[in-house]
């Protein structure tokens, strides 16, 4: 199974990253996932679900311990065929 999630840390600073932020980008980028693309207001990254699951844990952690208020995420299943494209 493939899995897709799409993550965002609050507060919110418009002038420059705050460290909560830098620290879930970095450890979904470390995790070595999938069609990664960081945006300003929300990141995406699709993988195996083993991969992904360890890696929402892991930013989880280390985003509310770096100063987080509030992470938002969703997690959906993709299909097996193209990343990106949703199971039937």
């Amino acid at each position: 199974m493939r899995l897709k999630v799409e993550f965002t840390t609050e507060p919110f600073d418009l002038e420059e990253p705050p460290p909560h932020a830098v620290v879930a980008r970095e450890t979904v980028q470390a995790a070595g996932l999938d069609a990664l693309d960081v945006g300003p207001f929300g990141n995406t990254a699709e993988g195996a679900a083993e991969e992904v699951l360890a890696a929402v844990s892991a930013m989880l952690r280390r985003s509310l311990d770096a100063g987080a208020t509030r992470v938002s995420l969703q997690v959906n299943v993709v299909s097996e065929g193209e990343p990106g494209e949703a199971a039937s």
